[in-house]
């Protein structure tokens, strides 16, 4: 990672939940509106790398059927833990991406607030390797904080470029405020657009 492993473990030795994620209304709104854009109902299989204490992956657990949450600081997978002990269709996992991946396919990845950590070469490893995991029609979401950081190596905006530029990834929705975008994108390998929940269901 651009950002040196200990900057995260010093903020969860200061407290369980360093950036309040379960506290603020901005992160909550940023969660429900993640939740409320997935495209299906329900996923097969998830994976949310980056999952911090497990907020929004307690928002995503209701929409999957199983769903893998995996954190590189061990103090934040055992916070993470005992937040979704009673979601038995979650499993929590101490794990450091790009470097460790999970055997897919998924059909939906969640980036949330992860990948303006690393540096050029390493944040486009994890995109690809989101990309080539999920299987076809499989969803890719990323949200991303907008403002500078001193920590950050990029916007969510630009994520949300470099997500716009991968192979057999369609956008299909993307959501731009002040201070975070939202993307979705779509795999497919066929010619064709992304297929809107309305297309889905036959009404568009």
């Amino acid at each position: 990672m651009n950002t040196p492993a200990d900057y995260f473990e010093g903020q969860y030795a200061r407290a369980d939940d360093p950036w309040q994620l379960a506290e603020r209304w901005y992160d909550r709104r940023k969660y429900q509106l993640t939740v409320a854009a997935l495209p299906r109902a329900r996923y097969r299989r998830a994976f949310e790398p980056g999952c911090s204490v497990g907020v929004l992956s307690e928002l995503l657990a209701p929409r999957c059927e199983a769903l893998l949450c995996v954190d590189r600081v061990a103090s934040a997978v055992g916070t993470a833990t005992r937040r979704l002990a009673g979601l038995p269709q979650v499993r929590v996992q101490h794990m450091a991406v790009p470097e460790e991946w999970p055997e897919g396919p998924f059909d939906l990845v969640v980036l949330s607030e992860l990948l303006y950590y690393f540096g050029p070469e390493a944040r486009a490893r994890v995109l690809r390797q989101s990309a080539d995991s999920l299987s076809d029609r499989g969803h890719l979401i990323a949200v991303h904080w907008n403002h500078p950081v001193d920590e950050h190596t990029r916007t969510g905006r630009q994520i949300a470029d470099e997500a716009d530029a991968l192979p057999h990834l369609r956008p299909l929705a993307r959501y731009d405020d002040p201070d975070f975008t939202l993307t979705v994108h779509e795999r497919g390998t066929s010619p064709g657009t992304a297929l809107s929940p309305a297309r889905v269901e036959g009404l568009a």
